[in-house]
């Protein structure tokens, strides 16, 4: 949600930039490969029921994640509460914004598993390219059993650059979603990315963002990393153990199927070479078919020769077998979403983990 028009407040024009450019990461395979029915944008909101209502629809639907995104200009009323700005809002009424409050208690009583909420927004515009900042941003926006993230810091403003494409912060986090993080794992969590952005906003003098967040909600994989490098294949002629992708980390199916194919770059046999070494004996199209699969393998037998064949410890194929199961068992204890409404698709962001599409009516 965004809103880069207002009537008296400094307009803030890269926000309308910077709602189709997430949205389109968040429905690419960098990131979650969202349906596009589970990725929508409400765009310069003229009411509070304009943008609260497509919220409302998205929490009562969601079930594994519901992610709200809003940027805008952040105010405070006269108590010194937050509430969105709106195109026709003023400084310090809040009836003619959106309490964060209302959004909270939409929030609140999602089924979903986890909330992440990203605000892009300060206090007040002060200034041309300026969204006005105070204290206790995330403070006052705490949820119990969430994360959120806000682009501005204690006694802080958050910079929306004249000229520039996008917000300071937002561009800072397309950056990390469509081109990773050099030495970080092959996924992305939400506390990971977070400290990317602090180290390089800070390096280019720019606000600092900060979080808060409630249990484990900070592990949730927000990102394929695009700068992932394995590590090398030892020299010599058995493998050590510690090259090879660790079960431990796939937190996704997408995960365990990127390291199938990992595990093959690290014996640097070709598919014909690891069929001939496989036994008993699997053609190259079974190979290939396996290591081109979008979703996890529905019986464990091929995969377990596949990794034999690569070379892997039978330790370490006993703990890939693991992870199989437990990624498999995920996937068929997932609950469906209710029937879609009679109305259009929710105007918000509703996500889920990589390569878990859910089946839509």
């Amino acid at each position: 949600m965004g809103v880069s028009r207002y009537s008296t407040l400094e307009p803030l024009p890269a926000v309308a930039n910077n709602l189709p450019a997430l949205a389109e990461v968040l429905t690419g395979p960098t990131s979650w490969n969202l349906p596009p029915g589970h990725c929508s944008v409400v765009a310069e909101p003229e009411a509070l029921r304009d943008m609260l209502d497509p919220v409302k629809e998205a929490a009562d639907r969601a079930r594994d994640t519901l992610l709200v995104y809003f940027a805008g200009h952040g105010l405070l009323d006269g108590r010194g509460e937050l509430f969105f700005g709106l195109p026709q809002s003023v400084h310090g009424r809040s009836y003619t914004g959106v309490t964060y409050q209302a959004l909270r208690e939409i929030v609140t009583d999602c089924a979903a598993q986890r909330i992440v909420i990203i605000l892009d927004c300060c206090m007040s515009g002060r200034a041309l390219g300026l969204m006005g900042g105070e204290d206790l941003l995330a403070d006052q926006a705490e949820i119990d059993g969430s994360y959120l993230l806000a682009a501005a810091p204690e006694n802080g403003r958050a910079l929306a650059p004249p000229g520039e494409n996008y917000t300071a912060f937002t561009s800072e986090l397309l950056h990390i979603l469509q081109h990773g993080i050099t030495g970080q794992p092959r996924e992305l969590d939400l506390n990971t990315v977070y400290q990317r952005l602090r180290s390089e906003l800070a390096a280019k003098g720019r606000p600092t963002p900060q979080k808060r967040d409630r249990n484990t909600a900070g592990r949730l994989v927000l990102a394929h990393n695009r700068a992932y490098r394995p590590t090398p294949a030892p020299s010599g002629a058995a493998a050590d153990e510690t090259a090879w992708p660790d079960p431990d980390d796939f937190h996704t199916p997408l995960a365990f199927l990127d390291a199938l194919a990992e595990a093959r770059a690290l014996t640097g046999l070709t598919i014909p070479a690891l069929s001939e070494r496989a036994d008993p004996p699997v053609a190259p199209a079974t190979v290939s078919r396996l290591l081109n699969r979008t979703m996890l393998p529905s019986t464990w037998k091929t995969t377990g020769i596949y990794l034999a064949a690569c070379g892997l410890p039978a330790e370490q194929i006993k703990a890939w077998q693991s992870a199989w199961q437990r990624l498999r068992s995920q996937e068929q204890q997932r609950p469906e979403p209710p029937s879609a409404p009679s109305q259009p698709p929710a105007q918000t962001w509703r996500a889920r983990l990589p390569g878990r599409r859910r089946k839509r009516p």
